[in-house]
Formats: C-alpha cells, sequence, structure tokens
C-alpha cells in the first residue's frame, strides 16, 4: 500500500509539472513541437493563380520537379486562374497554414490589385508569409518597323514630336504594361496613348499588323516577331541584357534609366501563420533548385531570370510595390472597380 502511494505521488508531482510548463510555454508565446522537422509528410500543393501556359506556369512546374526531388514528396501544380490572380490568391490566403498549400503568384497580384479594387479579398501584407521570388520576366520594349526609329532614343525623339500620336497596346487597365509604360512616358516626357487589349499577344499582333506602334512584352511572345524582322526591339527592362535578345540593349543602357519598365516576378508564398521553420526550409530549397545550371538554362530559354530574394526581401518588395503603383494608378487617373 505504502509503494503504490508513493507511485501514485510520483506520477502526480510529474503531471503537475507537465502541466507548469505548458502554461509557461503559453506564457512565454512559445508553442510545443509541432512537427516541422518532419515535414514535408504528404504532398504538397502549388497553386498558380494563372493560368496553363506563360511564364507563371513554366516557373511553378519547373520548381515543382525540382522540390518533388528534394523534399521528398510530390509537388502537385493546380491552376486556380481568374480576376489578375484574386482567384488563387484568396484560396490561398484562406488555407490552413501547415505548408501544404502554397501559391504561385505574379507582381501585379500583389502590388497593382490593392490599388485598383475597392475590395480584394485579401490583404498582401498581413495574409501570406512569403517564400520568395522565384523568376523575373522582364519586359522588352518593341514598336512597328515602319516607325522611323531605329534605336530607344529616337523613338523618345519621335514620340516627343508627335504627341499622343503613338499609340501602345497592354494587357488592360491597371495591368503591370500599363503603368510601366506611363512611368516611362513620365520618365522620358512623352504622350503615347494606350490602348488596352485582351492580353500581351493581342497586342503584339497589333503592334505587328500596324494598329500600334508600340508596347512592352514578355521576352517569348515576342521573340518570334523580332528575329524575322516583323518587330522592332529596342530596349529591355532587365539588369543585365537576355540570353535571347544579346543584341538588346538593357533600358539603363539605352538611356532611360533602371526603374522604370520593372519586369513582373513570379513569387511563392504560404498562408499567414505558416511556421517559420517551413517557410525558411522551402526558401531554402528553391534557393538550391534556382542555383542549379540546369534550371537556370530552362529558365533563360524561355525568357526568365532566377530570382534572388529572401523571404523579408520580398515582403518589404510587395510593401514598397503597394505605394509605387498606387502613385501610378492615381496619376494616370484610373478608378478602383
Amino acid at each position: 500500500m505504502m509503494k503504490g502511494s508513493v507511485g501514485f505521488e510520483r506520477f502526480l508531482q510529474l503531471a503537475v509539472a507537465l502541466a507548469c510548463f505548458a502554461c509557461l510555454s503559453i506564457a512565454t508565446g512559445q508553442e510545443a513541437p509541432r512537427g516541422d522537422a518532419a515535414y514535408p509528410n504528404r504532398p504538397v500543393r502549388l497553386i498558380v493563380a494563372f493560368p496553363p501556359g506563360g511564364g507563371a506556369d513554366f516557373t511553378a512546374r519547373v520548381l515543382a520537379q525540382k522540390l518533388s526531388e528534394s523534399l521528398g514528396q510530390p509537388m502537385v501544380v493546380e491552376n486556380r486562374a481568374g480576376a489578375n490572380g484574386i482567384v488563387g490568391a484568396s484560396a490561398v490566403a484562406k488555407s490552413a497554414p501547415d505548408g501544404y498549400t502554397l501559391l504561385l503568384i505574379d507582381r501585379g497580384g500583389l502590388g497593382i490589385n490593392p490599388s485598383i479594387y475597392k475590395s480584394l479579398p485579401y490583404d498582401p501584407t498581413k495574409d501570406f508569409a512569403y517564400v520568395g521570388i522565384a523568376t523575373l520576366g522582364p519586359y522588352v520594349l518593341v514598336i512597328n518597323p515602319s516607325l522611323p526609329a531605329k534605336t530607344f532614343e529616337e523613338f523618345v525623339q519621335l514620340a516627343k514630336s508627335r504627341p499622343s500620336a503613338i499609340n501602345y497596346g497592354s494587357m488592360g487597365i491597371g495591368s503591370m504594361v500599363q503603368l510601366n509604360v506611363e512611368a516611362l512616358n513620365a520618365r522620358m516626357g512623352m504622350r503615347l496613348t494606350h490602348v488596352p487589349y485582351k492580353g500581351g499577344g493581342a497586342a503584339i499582333a497589333a503592334v505587328v499588323s500596324n494598329e500600334l506602334g508600340m508596347t512592352i512584352i514578355a521576352v517569348p511572345g515576342a521573340l518570334g516577331f523580332i528575329r524575322d524582322g516583323r518587330a522592332r526591339a529596342l530596349a529591355i527592362g532587365s539588369d543585365r541584357r537576355s540570353p535571347l535578345l544579346p543584341d538588346v540593349p538593357t533600358l539603363a543602357e539605352a538611356g532611360g534609366g533602371k526603374d522604370v519598365l520593372l519586369p513582373t516576378y513570379f513569387g511563392i508564398a504560404a498562408p499567414a501563420g505558416t511556421p517559420q521553420p517551413i517557410i525558411a526550409r522551402l526558401s531554402a530549397e528553391i534557393k538550391r533548385a534556382l542555383a542549379q545550371s540546369e534550371v537556370a538554362t530552362r529558365l533563360n530559354n524561355a525568357g526568365l531570370e532566377p530570382g534572388e530574394c529572401s523571404p523579408e526581401e520580398m515582403l518589404d518588395l510587395v510593401k514598397r510595390d503597394i505605394v509605387r503603383f498606387s502613385a501610378l494608378v492615381k496619376a494616370v487617373g484610373i478608378k478602383p472597380e
């Protein structure tokens, strides 16, 4: 009987000690281990906020292949397109913050949407835990060859001599293309007239047919037209020349400055509240994948550049973009929907 009592007392002491430890953890804001070290132990979904095809989808599928290998679990790409990335972003923002649902979205979906939608169903600065920027997609400035301009400088002088007479096409009101060209207008003192189209493909087709004088577009969308002479490339909005267009100068080289034709990007995010060890693991694995020469070659051949951005740097960029694009939206006179 005595031994039984001693055993029970020890059991009771242990139970009290564990309860005190749990209370202390709560009081200090620490959580009990959640098994993050075992992450992932089942397939991970990567929701792409855009349709199949294009830079976003290509980035997702290249990364998914590499991350499936390094994480030891399948990464399943799921396209959820609609409303400039809102459909996919909203789905991820509302998902469980456990690292098993990720988002791939572009710069506009995070930096521009807050300025052009009155009731955006997600807050880019609060509803996501950012992993990093996977790829950059530079824009190349192209004109119809009938315009008497062989260089960017000549085009600027031509546009200044014909205020509002030269039209440019974009993929829609409030798009990265429109806001980039309007920033270029302001920087260079031009007045190019905006004509919205349903997509970059329609805009470049209009340039080739001489409906439009100019547009900016991702390199793959213009490459064939540039190579066969139906469009003339004057500059690319990147820190370095594209290996696909080595003779086309960067905008800075051409005299347009650096901080104008900003590239879009395709970044990875998780729901806010995702444990930091999971974010750190994903960030490290993406960085490792992008450092592989095979991956870099595949991306470069698609007109993309590997991204270099930590989770903290991506959040900072999102915040700065929201301020930048909000000012442009107001300057252009775009009314939020």
